[in-house]
């Protein structure tokens, strides 16, 4: 069965924790601290694998976690990186957030990759906390967790010609034609389900063509199957349409294609094509030719008369298609970089404080949540550096002036704070 279109779970790795450590060795009784920091922790990667052509895989397996990072050590050891996690897709698989629907990657080529789920911070040891005014910091940081998010995973095939035209036009019996690809045929409408990639030969070169399934009237609001699969040819650079010669009025079947493409999208009506006959093997096709071709040479699409049954005109035709593929400009890749780089956390204060009832409060903020988690509750001085930040940050002063009282609690994600002046509990 042909996938194109997955849900996939996936979780960066939590940081390692930071330790508080001291050097105990022979004639240093003060040795200074010494607790290392804690490993990074692993990312998910979506990478491309030009053998895939499916997402059926990712229909098996749904959850996808990197590696935890390592615990810091003593004598300022720092703690393992976590294992990456890489996922497997086809080229031409766009990848969206689940829920907010933001584009985190197109990938389009071999040995393109993208990060989707960043591993979290190692947590800092006591080691990295030593300044001219704190020699001996009895404090260290938790790791971060891992980002998680739902992603959801939409293929588009990459082909250079794409194949368009209505049920029974004869596409997937040119397909046959031209390369190696075995689609069904037979003789009548919908034999074809899911799109087919055939790779053509062109003088040492390759080209290729992707045929779908007919389009019927109706196609861009989802009617037949032509919705479900038109955007496998966006991508194409250029558009072969295919004329069923046997039809009781072709060019009527042309125009309803042609509005279709445009209803479903301008830029694929944009796209160039070739205007093909198909069928010239037979009497009635043969009747529409001079029709056809007077219809397509005032709209200024090229036209070619062909039989995909005994290959009559097939040659030609191919040539042409070359000749114009290597005259188009190449279309720009979504991304130039193979790999796609891990943006860098935002050093974002923004904050906002709700009243939630009285003697109750929440502060929202991304940043301030991650120092949460990170922060170890176990030492005296961690609890002592998060007050420093809420005052820095102003967000002690934003409390007090919304009239926060001593013993009111205090949300920050999961966490509760008791609000104190001299002190801060969990």
């Amino acid at each position: 069965m042909f996938f194109d279109r997955a849900k996939a779970y996936v979780e960066g790795g939590a940081g390692g924790d930071g330790i508080v450590a001291f050097r105990r060795a022979k004639h240093q009784p003060k040795g200074g601290p010494a607790g290392g920091n804690g490993g990074r922790g692993g990312h998910v990667w979506a990478v491309v694998n030009p053998a895939l052509n499916t997402l059926h895989s990712l229909r098996k397996q749904v959850h996808h976690r990197a590696g935890k990072g390592g615990r810091g050590g003593g004598t300022s050891k720092q703690g393992a990186q976590g294992a990456d996690r890489r996922v497997e897709v086809p080229p031409g698989t766009l990848i969206r957030d689940a829920d907010t629907h933001a584009r985190l990657a197109d990938l389009t080529r071999e040995g393109q990759q993208a990060c989707v789920a960043r591993g979290g911070r190692g947590g800092k040891g006591n080691a990295a906390f030593r300044g001219p005014r704190r020699q001996a910091p009895r404090l260290a940081e938790n790791g971060e967790p891992g980002e998680a998010r739902w992603i959801e995973l939409e293929l588009k095939l990459v082909a250079e010609v794409g194949i368009v035209g209505a049920p029974n036009a004869g596409k997937s019996t040119f397909i046959r034609r031209v390369s190696a690809a075995r689609p069904a045929v037979a003789d009548y409408p919908f034999t074809t389900l899911v799109p087919n990639l055939g790779v053509v030969e062109f003088d040492h070169r390759q080209r290729v063509f992707v045929d779908v399934p007919g389009l019927v009237e109706g196609a861009h609001e989802g009617v037949g199957l032509g919705l479900e699969f038109l955007r496998h040819v966006e991508r194409t650079r250029l558009l072969v349409h295919l004329l069923d010669g046997a039809a009781a009025d072709p060019l009527a079947e042309m125009r309803m294609i042609e509005n279709e493409l445009r209803r479903y999208s301008p830029a694929l009506d944009a796209k160039p094509r070739v205007i093909a006959l198909n069928k010239t093997d037979l009497p009635q096709a043969r009747a529409w030719q001079s029709a056809a071709a007077q219809v397509c040479q005032a709209a200024g699409r090229p036209f070619h008369a062909v039989s995909a049954a005994t290959g009559e005109n097939v040659q030609p035709l191919l040539y042409a298609l070359d000749e114009l593929l290597q005259a188009l400009p190449l279309d720009p890749d979504v991304t130039d970089l193979d790999r796609l780089a891990i943006a860098p956390y935002a050093a974002d204060r923004s904050f906002q404080v709700q009243a939630l009832q009285p003697g109750a409060w929440r502060i929202e903020s991304r940043s301030l949540e991650r120092m949460a988690v990170m922060t170890n509750w176990d030492y005296y001085e961690s609890a002592l550096r998060f007050q420093r930040i809420l005052a820095a940050w102003g967000i002690r002063d934003a409390l007090q002036r919304r009239g926060v009282a001593e013993g009111d609690s205090v949300f920050i994600a999961d966490l509760e704070l008791i609000w104190g002046f001299d002190n801060v509990t969990e």
